[in-house]
């Protein structure tokens, strides 16, 4: 299988936890759908202390996985918010 781009997109977003709206990253997605996944590469700031934890609220928002032999982080349904 096909690795995702390595230079990336150039369009970041920030996304927030939809329970307590705090930050968790900035991350450079790639096309106008909703967020899946997460390449961990492409995070460009990462605000949480634990991976796939929010640090407000304890609340496990994504998982770990290997996406097309990549690390990545799988979001849970309506666990996060995208602005």
């Amino acid at each position: 299988m096909a690795k995702p781009n390595a230079k990336g997109p150039v369009k970041t977003v920030q996304i927030f936890c939809s329970s307590c709206k705090v930050q968790l990253f900035k991350y450079r997605k790639g096309g106008k759908g909703a967020l899946v996944k997460c390449f961990k590469e492409r995070i460009v700031k990462d605000y949480t202390n634990e991976e796939g934890i929010c640090p407000s609220c304890n609340i496990q928002f994504a998982r770990s996985a290997l996406i097309r032999g990549a690390p990545a982080l799988k979001i849970v349904g309506g666990k996060v918010i995208m602005k």
